[in-house]
């Protein structure tokens, strides 16, 4: 009796890409970079190279998938005439993904994107995440700015019980407290999917794994949270000005009253005599 002896079936190889999405402005102008292999038109995204993917977002992030180094930098020399409010510092998150046929668009913490395959939609996809999650870490470290500059006035205030005396410092803290919640509150909305779910239902799941992964609703509210407090802190803060203010001009406008009853009291004993 012979034994049929049955091997199990290779496993495909791991096929590793790196991804990177870039915060290199406030805006990005994609208007004349379309091409003849763009995949999306919003976000702008085209192929490049043999195996590349570059995605660009107008709040100023350009998400890279698979490109060489030197393919990284041509890009980036294109894009970067199309940027507004460029940043000195341009923030960076990167992602490894692995690809391969036998996973299942899994997202181990920590981890990995394990992928079925690097399809165009899956590439919009991550980089819909990728271009978020970088965008909310600049955001958050603004606000966190405000906060600090925030915390002296507050501490003054609850030890005196009087508004600090330094006026140009207090308007130049709400000037800047309202430029943050312009910049913020109309960068980037994170609770938007990414506009390939509605051809890809499919890929609902990757993106919900991608949004737990990289927190990015529980860190919008968050955001959202601190933008409010400091929305209210600047109207504290210009309450309390035109309080002072008015406080004073009430003290000057008493003041000149007694002075000019006094003249007149003098001027009236001076004619008797």
């Amino acid at each position: 009796m012979t034994s049929i002896q049955t091997t199990a079936p290779a496993s495909a190889p791991i096929r590793r890409v790196t991804a990177r999405a870039l915060l290199l402005g406030d805006r990005i102008d994609p208007a004349g970079l379309e091409r003849s292999d763009m995949i999306s038109a919003n976000p702008l995204a085209f192929h490049v190279g043999g195996n590349g993917f570059v995605a660009l977002y107008r709040f100023g992030v350009a998400v890279m998938i698979g490109l060489s180094p030197l393919e990284e930098d041509d890009v980036l020399k294109q894009v970067k005439l199309r940027v507004s409010g460029p940043h000195e510092h341009i923030d960076d998150e990167s992602a490894v993904l692995e690809i391969s046929p036998d996973f299942d668009d899994k997202i181990p913490p920590g981890g990995a994107i394990a992928m079925k395959d690097l399809s165009e939609q899956r590439v919009l996809v991550v980089a819909d995440a990728l271009a978020k999650t970088v965008s909310l870490g600049r955001d958050e470290r603004e606000v966190n700015a405000v906060f600090d500059i925030i915390e002296p006035f507050a501490a003054s205030l609850a030890r005196s019980g009087r508004p600090p005396w330094k006026r140009r410092s207090m308007l130049k803290l709400i000037g800047q407290t309202l430029l943050v919640q312009h910049r913020v509150s109309g960068r980037v909305a994170v609770e938007e999917k990414p506009d390939v779910l509605w051809d890809r239902p499919d890929l609902e799941r990757l993106y919900a794994r991608l949004e737990d992964e990289y927190e990015l609703k529980e860190r919008a509210e968050t955001l959202t949270r601190k933008l409010d407090m400091i929305v209210e802190t600047a109207r504290i803060l210009t309450d309390i000005l035109d309080a002072d203010r008015a406080t004073r001009l009430e003290a000057t406008i008493v003041i000149l009253i007694v002075a000019e009853i006094f003249l007149s009291l003098v001027q009236m004993g001076f004619l008797k005599h």
